[in-house]
């Protein structure tokens, strides 16, 4: 790849920071690739750090549903800065996000803001133990809920192994109370909850996985995670940091019509800037200090600049965004089958509203261990051509890409012009 801008800023920045990035992601190991440093961004586009301009499809993992420096959203953000940048105590606007989020997410009866998706779910995990009493909780393979020790962990052989960490540093008491199922299994699940239910306090997982790759849930899963937790007494918890107002205003609950214990929320409820957010049925979220004896606390917690973006953000999103982004996630959908078909490529590409994926030389992905036969180095080698061809596509294969809604007719061109090229080098 040909950026020596950002060539010679990756090796200063491997200097001061472990492998030169601030998230691992960032560091194109999967891609074998160095990042692009970026110097500033725009509606649907990024530009490198030598002005190279890129139509960009990470999207800072998902919030920019408007687009990069969506104008309103500045203003926002310019506004609330000049009262001030943090003040660690309550402000109206703080009320009126937590009003708005509630209509679109009937679920959310309380709402506790954090500052991140990772503070979300520790705190909704918390919540789930202090509430029934029970210390176990379940998450699905490949489904990634932040950097909270309990939650890295992998599974093991069999359908209800223990967690085993699978990151350093993590010791194996906590990685024990963590028990890890295959997503998209209902039979696994009913299975332990039959032999454990009572030990249980909660499964968590993404209700449309993004983290091994766009993975829907497959037809009755969802329904029938609702009714066994109802059965056995534990929370269901969906993770919806990245598909809350995502994959529909209400994110996946209202597009799958569930309606879980607990929620998860964060990216674009704060524009871009750093946010996060818990919430659920009154009788739980009750038992967060100062109303009950759950504890949780950050001074950063509903900070007015992410507030104020995240208000004007959800200001915009309107049904007629929403029919904009499912036509150009199926626009891309069919283009980039019909370019894998005319090239005698096998691309799965799989998609739910705005969130995408093409999956190199497998089938399609239901779970884990479907994704896990993607051809990862066909699709490092297509990443680099996509951005030659100038298109920014998260660099791995288990990423979804994002479309938002200013990536126009030019943008969504340049990008199916970019895929049927990049394909020959895979």
């Amino acid at each position: 790849m040909g950026d020596e801008v950002s060539k010679e800023l990756f090796e200063k920045a491997k200097r001061w920071m472990p492998g030169g990035v601030s998230s691992p992601v960032r560091a194109f190991k999967a891609v074998g690739d160095h990042p692009i440093f970026v110097d500033r961004a725009e509606g649907p586009y990024l530009y490198g750090a030598d002005g190279t301009r890129y139509v960009d499809y990470v999207g800072s993992w998902g919030p920019m549903i408007l687009g990069h420096a969506h104008p309103e959203v500045v203003a926002a953000v310019q506004a609330a800065a000049a009262r001030g940048s943090s003040y660690g105590a309550p402000t109206a606007q703080e009320t009126e996000l937590a009003e708005r989020v509630h209509a679109l997410f009937p679920s959310i009866q309380l709402i506790r803001f954090v500052s991140s998706g990772t503070e979300a779910v520790m705190g909704a995990l918390r919540v789930a133990r202090g509430f029934t009493g029970r210390d176990l909780v379940v998450k699905c393979e490949g489904n990634y809920h932040g950097g909270a020790d309990y939650l890295l962990v992998k599974a093991g052989s069999g359908l209800a192994t223990f967690g085993h960490p699978s990151s350093a540093g993590v010791p194996q008491a906590i990685a024990g109370t963590t028990i890890v199922q295959p997503y998209n299994d209902l039979a696994a699940i009913e299975a332990l909850f039959e032999a454990r239910g009572g030990e249980i306090a909660a499964i968590i997982l993404e209700p449309v996985a993004g983290n091994m790759g766009c993975v829907p849930p497959e037809p009755g899963y969802l329904e029938g995670l609702r009714e066994l937790t109802a059965r056995h007494g534990v929370l269901l918890v969906f993770d919806e940091v990245m598909t809350g107002f995502r994959v529909a205003a209400g994110g996946a609950q209202e597009r799958y019509g569930i309606t879980p214990d607990l929620t998860c929320l964060g990216k674009i409820i704060g524009g871009g800037l750093p946010v996060g957010a818990y919430g659920g049925r009154e009788e739980i979220m009750r038992r967060v200090a100062p109303d009950g004896p759950v504890y949780q606390a950050g001074t950063l917690s509903g900070n007015p600049l992410a507030v104020a973006a995240g208000l004007a953000t959800l200001r915009r999103l309107d049904a007629a965004l929403y029919e904009r982004l499912e036509a150009a996630g199926a626009r891309l959908q069919a283009s980039f089958e019909a370019s894998a078909d005319r090239a005698g490529k096998q691309v799965t590409v799989q998609r739910v509203g705005s969130m995408l994926t093409p999956f190199f030389n497998c089938g399609p992905v239901a779970r884990w261990d479907d994704a896990a036969k993607a051809d990862t180095e066909a699709f490092g080698r297509w990443h680099a051509a996509m951005l030659e061809g100038g298109v920014h596509w998260p660099p791995a294969q288990y990423e979804a890409g994002f479309v938002s809604a200013a990536h126009d007719e030019e943008a969504l061109s340049a990008t199916e012009a970019a895929f049927e090229a990049a394909l020959e080098a895979v």
